[in-house]
């Protein structure tokens, strides 16, 4: 049951970090829908009028897909984020796509209403820089993980991300997805998984993938997703429950988190 108005910003932690003045520049601008796993929010090329915010336990991928028909994760949203026309006014060709991972509802904003939310409110600035900056940051991070870390600790690093969005042990993933996501052959990664199922780093169940010991994953995966779970504590104050997931983002007090990347806060990004 949906107890949600069709304009409430609920269930989604960045626009639930705004206090009620800044919410009420947004919210009668505000349409919940719920999305499938498996729907397109966006492709490469398309303009991009409205910024989509994950709420609950939604979560959508950023992906480049390659010539030769692979794709590559380049960031993984859920409720503490959003996505499309988040730094521009909106209206531009979005450069990559967005793939919905686990259905929910997305709370959908009109880019130019937002820009203008923006321009009236410092808070509602401030809280945005600070999101691109993390943004960009797993961005950032991604690519290098893709670039130097062994698909082991990629994939680890891929499932404890998502399993900071959703906060369970089972997660909602296939083989064919994960192999998408890494941008590898899925008769690769079935060998590569079962050689991790045996080590005890994850379990296998028909369109799941179990974290049976959180640590033992965390401390089996490469640094990238302690390094950008790190960057949207000091940058966003993310407050994390014990089991991983991502509960409050914290920006009440702006001076006493790190200031945003000189290359976000300009708008050079």
């Amino acid at each position: 049951m949906n107890n949600h108005t069709p304009h409430s910003l609920d269930g989604n932690l960045l626009l639930e970090a705004l206090d009620p003045d800044d919410r009420a520049l947004l919210e009668p601008h505000a349409e919940r829908r719920e999305v499938r796993r498996g729907d397109v929010l966006f492709r490469a090329g398309d303009d991009v009028s409205h910024v989509t915010f994950p709420a609950h336990r939604c979560v959508v991928t950023l992906i480049v897909p390659l010539l030769d028909g692979k794709s590559v994760e380049t960031a993984t949203i859920g409720r503490e984020g959003a996505m499309g026309g988040v730094v521009s006014h909106g209206y531009l060709p979005a450069f990559g796509q967005a793939v919905v991972q686990v259905g929910g509802p997305v709370i959908r904003i009109d880019a130019a209403r937002l820009s203008e939310a923006k321009q009236a409110s410092k808070g509602v600035r401030d809280l945005f820089v600070r999101y691109a900056d993390c943004l960009l940051a797993q961005v950032l991070q991604s690519v290098a993980c893709n670039a130097a870390h062994t698909i082991e600790r990629r994939c680890l690093r891929w499932l404890l991300t998502l399993q900071d969005r959703i906060g369970t042990p089972e997660l909602p993933v296939t083989h064919e997805l994960l192999a998408d996501m890494l941008g590898v052959r899925r008769a690769y990664l079935t060998e590569v998984l079962g050689r991790m199922q045996r080590d005890g780093l994850i379990g296998i169940g028909h369109a799941r993938i179990t974290l049976p010991d959180r640590a033992r994953a965390e401390a089996g995966s490469c640094e990238c997703h302690a390094a950008v779970r790190r960057h949207f504590e000091e940058v966003m104050g993310a407050v994390y429950a014990p089991g991983g997931r991502i509960v409050a983002v914290d920006v009440a007090e702006p001076e006493r988190l790190r200031p945003p990347s000189a290359l976000v806060k300009d708008g050079s990004l």
